[in-house]
């Protein structure tokens, strides 16, 4: 793998998108990057990652997992990588380290390319390029 592995953004299933939007920008002071609804994305500063509160039965489906049960856990990990050949690269490092292909990654709606892989414990990971 010629790129680290790095976390580039933090999702959080939430039951309540208005009230964790809430709790995150008023109760902690977190900056809204971007808002659309039932996806929220807050900047944590320079140097951290990005927070994102996405509706839970909408996180779940986009991992391709049952909301219910084992299948989503209410957070998973992204990795925003350059390239295709990059996300591709990253499932397959994954699992050769003993992970797991939850999502194939393939070509989505909103024009990017992303795929979902567990590591050994069942956590989730996003790999996907910005567009």
């Amino acid at each position: 793998m010629n790129e680290k592995l790095k976390v580039s953004a933090i999702m959080l299933g939430v039951t309540d998108v208005a009230r964790a939007k809430k709790f995150y920008a008023e109760g902690l002071g977190c900056e809204i990057a971007q808002d659309h609804g039932d996806y929220v994305k807050c900047d944590l500063g320079d140097g951290s990652s990005s927070l994102v509160l996405y509706r839970w039965e909408a996180a779940a489906q986009d991992a391709g997992v049952p909301a219910e049960g084992s299948g989503f856990r209410g957070c998973s990990y992204h990795f925003v990588a350059d390239s295709r050949e990059t996300v591709d690269e990253v499932i397959r490092a994954a699992v050769a380290a003993g992970g797991a292909v939850v999502k194939e990654a393939a070509a989505v709606e909103w024009g990017g390319y992303s795929g979902y892989f567990s590591d050994p414990d069942g956590h989730l990971w996003k790999v996907a390029t910005a567009a």
